[in-house]
């Protein structure tokens, strides 16, 4: 990557960055961060994800000639072309592995929402593919789980549920070494407006009857009776329903409601879905819970120390220049 230009900004002919811009990338979200975010890969890979969001929903989307990467080819992009991470590009497929199994052990939390009559549910769909969940996503650091729930609530659906969450009602399962935390939001009106306030992560949200969701079962991946593909829904539906029988409905069931799911918000009905609805210089997911136990995938660089010295150097090298 050092024979790319450094003085252009537009694409290169096969829509590569130019080097102007992975430079700048590499200043904004690995550069110029508190020195504890250094500590780790797993940290310095969190900061090279928000530079991959911001890359895609705002650099590409201005100019639809730059080159569209998954995170895993964009992390070997900026590694190759940032100087400060030149030196561990050797390192990159055992940092990008273990990046990965770490993942899937942060916290989840969310929420289920239910209507009047406690027969329908709102799940969201995600940007791409075709399944459909519970609202939810992975903790803050310190972050308590309720609070998350209500955050990733909030992003997904724009619906605040502040108010309705009672944090004595949840229902929590764990997937391998994931914990995740729904809480029970009942009673919410069909009427409600619902949009995604993150973009490029939501493509629909949708009232959908609990009783399509079934059969209850542990796997995480799943189809309802009316063959809807369901992401880590159908472990939560027994629970679910003990929890609906111990408790009355503000409305009595509705037999004049479709028998189908009823959308609410969709992307390609919508604006939303494509507009600068976060602020450019912010990434367009939290930042998780990095403190992780020390078990399990990751130990290989979990005592890594980020040269810190060079960083400051780079970062005086290029304010002077």
């Amino acid at each position: 990557m050092s024979g790319l230009p450094r003085s252009s900004s537009a694409p290169l002919k096969n829509g590569l960055p130019p080097q102007e811009l992975l430079d700048d990338l590499c200043s904004r979200f690995v550069l110029n961060v508190p020195k504890e975010d250094l500590q780790s890969f797993e940290r310095i890979l969190f900061l090279v994800e928000y530079a991959h969001w911001f890359y895609e929903d705002n650099s590409v989307e201005k100019n639809p000639s730059l080159k569209s990467f998954n995170l895993k080819e964009f992390t070997s992009l900026l590694f190759n072309s940032c100087d400060v991470l030149k030196p561990y590009v050797a390192h990159i497929d055992d940092i990008f592995k273990d990046f990965t199994s770490y993942k899937v052990k942060v916290p989840v939390t969310g929420a289920i929402i239910l209507d009047e009559t406690y027969e329908r549910c709102i799940l969201v769909k995600g940007w791409k593919g075709s399944s459909w969940s519970f609202p939810r996503g992975k903790k803050n650091k310190d972050e308590e789980d309720h609070a998350c729930a209500i955050r990733e609530v909030l992003e997904e659906t724009g619906f605040d549920v502040t108010k309705l969450l009672n944090i004595d009602d949840y229902i929590e399962v764990v997937f391998g070494q994931q914990r995740v935390r729904l809480y029970i939001i009942a009673g919410v009106r069909e009427d409600t407006s619902f949009a995604p306030l993150t973009k490029k992560e939501i493509s629909e949200i949708a009232w959908h009857r609990l009783d399509d969701l079934h059969p209850a079962s542990d796997d995480v991946i799943s189809r309802g009776i009316t063959g809807l593909k369901l992401y880590m829904v159908s472990p939560f539906l027994a629970s679910l329903r003990s929890w609906i029988f111990k408790h009355q409905p503000p409305i009595a069931p509705r037999p004049d409601m479709p028998l189908r799911g009823i959308s609410v918000w969709s992307a390609k009905n919508s604006s939303i879905g494509s507009s600068n609805m976060i602020m450019e210089s912010q990434p367009t997911k939290p930042e998780p819970d990095v403190h992780p136990p020390n078990i399990g995938p990751g130990k290989s660089f979990r005592n890594f120390r980020f040269d810190t010295a060079a960083i400051l150097q780079a970062m005086e090298a290029g304010f002077s220049a």
